[in-house]
């Protein structure tokens, strides 16, 4: 499994540590807020389990992140195939972070170096992603790192029940369409 490092950020194979500041972050409502229900202790180790399960079998997916100088785990970035019962297919980039690590880049610097990763190493044509159409946050970490929103791709997540997260935003970039690399959040 590839390591990867930003100035900031290590994004690297998940470790028994992280478990519990992991299950503290599904256990915050509003790191929750646009992902629905609070994760119990054993469904988020859980998760972990499943996020390592599937990067040894495809080579890629969630990494956790660590910021660099103080080798504290702030949360999960990277790239996961789209589930089967979404109206349209491919490779979707993410990132979830802990609140105290919100408002400081974090996640643009992370997902550009997955940007990177995807489009250099997996050699992908496209990598999209998917948030709900009330999560303004995520919706301009995809406008910084160059992704494009067409409304006519807009679509209701039908794993999810009629409500405020159900109405979804899907964002697009292509290889070699000039994503922000090497730009840095201010």
């Amino acid at each position: 499994m590839a390591e990867l490092r930003t100035d900031r950020l290590v994004l690297r194979r998940w470790r028994d540590s992280d478990l519990e500041p992991w299950a503290a972050m599904n256990a915050d409502p509003e790191v929750r807020e646009h992902l629905g229900d609070l994760l119990t202790r054993e469904q988020s180790d859980a998760s972990v389990a499943q996020f390592q399960a599937e990067f040894d079998q495809r080579g890629y997916g969630w990494w956790a992140v660590e910021v660099r100088a103080t080798g504290g785990f702030i949360g999960f970035a990277g790239l996961d195939q789209v589930d089967d019962d979404m109206p349209f297919t491919g490779v979707e980039i993410g990132w979830r972070l802990a609140r105290s690590a919100w408002g400081q880049g974090y996640a643009t610097e992370a997902a550009l170096t997955v940007l990177a990763y995807g489009f250099d190493t997996l050699e992908l044509s496209e990598i999209l992603a998917v948030t709900t159409a009330t999560n303004s946050r995520s919706q301009a970490v995809m406008r910084r790192i160059g992704m494009t929103r067409d409304p006519a791709d807009d679509f209701d997540d039908p794993t999810v029940p009629e409500g405020p997260l159900r109405p979804n935003v899907l964002y697009r970039i292509a290889r070699g369409a000039g994503s922000r690399r090497d730009r840095r959040e201010p």
